[in-house]
């Protein structure tokens, strides 16, 4: 099985973009369409990959280093949400985190684009880095 499989891999070709196929499908990886969607497994899978990276990402950042365990979760999940180029860009959240101002930190959370896009996800992340909890 593993020599068809491979056959099948060779013939597919892995392209790691969205692309769409001949017949018009969004396609993904060694042919993969996806308007059948994907298994909770797959899921499960793309999100431990991807909340690895946001770790990573976020292991890079001095500012980041020295907060309190809970905030650090609270911005976890905003770098999850926003990646780490767009969570750099609160700036004033970082100096106010950086000088453990966790209740101008957290307003800047919630003053944010952001948080009219999110809702209450915006409100946690709010409530964690302001009280710690």
């Amino acid at each position: 099985m593993k020599d068809v499989q491979q056959w099948i891999k060779n013939c597919e070709g892995l392209k790691l973009h969205l692309y769409i196929d001949t017949k018009g499908n969004p396609t993904l990886g060694w042919g993969r369409n996806l308007r059948k969607g994907i298994s909770s497994d797959e899921a499960e899978l793309m999100f431990q990959n991807d909340f690895r990276q946001t770790l990573a990402e976020l292991d890079s950042c001095e500012w980041y280093l020295s907060l309190p365990y809970i905030v650090k979760c609270a911005i976890i999940n905003m770098n999850f949400n926003l990646g780490l180029t767009k969570l750099l860009g609160f700036t004033k959240m970082i100096a106010a985190l950086t000088d453990k101002n966790y209740t101008v930190a957290a307003q800047e959370v919630l003053n944010s684009l952001w948080a009219t896009q999110v809702g209450q996800r915006a409100k946690d992340v709010s409530i964690m880095i302001r009280e710690g909890k």
